[in-house]
């Protein structure tokens, strides 16, 4: 007779504890975070104490709607758009530039999609030489294209005794190149479609949209004109650019899309501080270029 076996109790396995991340592995967020942003708004409030106690900020005369104060400047966060008014095309340097530096700001994640380095400051091998170099690049560059549209290398010469050579005249500046070029009298006056027809007639009439935007000199196309305040500001933009990024390449510093991109960002926050210092300490009345120390405000 078969005798039934019992069934054997199988042992339960002990619950495994997960086990505890090491400290050095957890940011909390007290104090890892808590404690750095105390200390931060403490340096914070102690410099702009110190700095209230330092410079005096008197209240200037009262506001007279019929005065302009010379120069007149933009908030400080505008100053390089201001900046860039005065040597391009408004609409360029006012709307066309800045979107242009924020859509590559916000392509930058979709183009750089490698995961190695994510979250680490200069990740790459090259990431500290490509960054300062890029940004001492920009800044030499914008400074130099500055003092060029500024005729300071013209006053240089004249300061040194010399005269600059009447040959280069339609050097002097950026506009020169308009008003002392050697530019026939039909370039200013290319016609261009619909020549023959009468501004009321366009869509808006005379100063309407089409009018003032496609027509800026009448019914016709002033090329040197276009070309000093359009073309080679993006010319040179551009050009620029493409010039680091090359130099870089033949350095065999840049060889990732990375590498491209930290150069790239690190070029256009250059420029913005160029910019923006220069607007706020070196233009005085008319916005001539002028050192601090030369700088007055006249309120009328």
């Amino acid at each position: 007779m078969a005798v039934r076996a019992e069934p054997r109790a199988v042992a339960a396995a002990p619950p495994q504890v997960r086990p505890r991340r090491e400290r050095e592995q957890e940011v909390l967020v007290w104090p890892d975070l808590v404690f750095i942003e105390f200390i931060s708004a403490v340096l914070f409030t102690a410099t702009f104490i110190a700095l209230s106690i330092i410079y005096d900020a008197p209240l200037l005369n009262e506001a007279n709607p019929n005065v302009t104060p010379n120069p007149s400047k933009a908030p400080w966060y505008f100053l390089n758009l201001q900046e860039l008014l005065l040597h391009m095309d408004k609409g360029l340097a006012g709307v066309i530039a800045p979107t242009i530096a924020l859509v590559v700001f916000i392509a930058i994640p979709y183009v750089d999609r490698s995961n190695e380095g994510q979250g680490v400051w200069f990740g790459t091998r090259n990431a500290v030489k490509i960054t300062l170099f890029s940004f001492v690049f920009a800044a030499v560059a914008t400074t130099a294209l500055i003092v060029f549209d500024e005729s300071k290398h013209v006053q240089v010469v004249e300061k040194l005794g010399g005269e600059w050579p009447e040959a280069l005249a339609m050097f002097e500046n950026r506009r020169s190149i308009d008003s002392e070029g050697p530019w026939p009298d039909w370039s200013r006056e290319i016609p261009i479609p619909f020549n023959d027809m009468n501004t009321d007639d366009l869509p808006g009439g005379t100063g309407g949209f089409i009018d003032k935007f496609m027509y800026p000199d009448g019914l016709n196309l002033n090329f040197p004109a276009i070309l000093v305040e359009q073309i080679i500001p993006v010319v040179t933009m551009f050009g620029l650019a493409i010039l680091m990024i090359w130099i870089l390449y033949e350095m065999r510093w840049v060889r990732t899309v990375r590498d491209g991109t930290i150069a790239v960002f690190s070029g256009l926050m250059s420029i913005f501080w160029v910019l923006t210092i220069v607007g706020s300490f070196f233009r005085g009345a008319g916005q001539t270029l002028v050192w601090p120390w030369d700088l007055v405000v006249d309120e009328g």
